[in-house]
């Protein structure tokens, strides 16, 4: 299910996102650590957790939106997020959880993701043209940005009376005010990263020596944080 945004304001949390279901997680796990595989999933109705040692992206930019999506009994749902966006990202030792609660015969379920621990970056996750459509962030290291335009216009019109250079925003089912308040950098480091997040799209996504476990019950020490 592809996200719809619309305007609205808030930048808070990173993410990286897979669909709940157990089967469809483990063939998309498969493939994309097998290679670079186009990757544009949500969460339907479900938010997740993500923690990231270190993220390090290029051509950064960020502007509010709306979600909007359907829960899995098919109820309508809008979610007030900050879009955050990578031209390139590597990110170090990843980890994904996502709850599943109440399911028949087994109660609740955590599906746990983790990916590219090494120190190297040729063995840490990568992803090219990276959104992810997030609502909470803490870093317990810091956050940089280099070279960085705070209350530029978030649509990549090429117009210079619009302001800072212009945004290259997803574009498809999307609904964000293109005039609207947006930042960008030319790098983000962020170190530390603990988040909430509920989609993420990406043109190739890539992880080295991925591992999924799935668990029962929730919390701290069965998902990521």
């Amino acid at each position: 299910m592809e996200s719809q945004v619309r305007g609205g304001t808030r930048w808070k949390r990173f993410a990286v996102v897979m669909v709940p279901s157990v089967a469809a997680t483990a063939a998309i796990g498969v493939a994309l650590a097998q290679g670079a595989l186009a990757a544009s999933f949500s969460v339907s109705g479900q938010e997740f957790k993500v923690t990231a040692d270190e993220l390090n992206g290029t051509k950064f930019t960020q502007y509010g939106a709306i979600d909007s999506g359907y829960t899995l009994t098919g109820e309508q749902v809008h979610h007030e997020v900050a879009v955050s966006s990578f031209e390139k990202a590597t990110i170090k030792n990843l980890c994904q959880s996502v709850v599943t609660p109440n399911l028949p015969f087994v109660g609740t379920i955590t599906l746990k993701l983790t990916a590219g621990k090494s120190d190297q970056e040729s063995g840490q996750v990568s992803a090219g043209k990276l959104y992810m459509d997030v609502s909470d962030l803490n870093t317990t290291g810091y956050a940089q940005f280099g070279n960085i335009d705070i209350g530029v216009a978030a649509g990549d019109t090429g117009k210079p009376d619009v302001g800072g250079k212009g945004i290259g925003m997803k574009g498809g089912k999307e609904l964000a005010n293109p005039y609207g308040f947006a930042q960008q950098a030319d790098t983000a480091k962020l170190v530390g990263v603990q988040s909430t997040a509920w989609a993420t799209t990406a043109g190739t996504f890539t992880l080295p020596k991925l591992h999924m476990s799935l668990k029962r019950g929730s919390g701290k020490d069965i998902e990521c944080y």
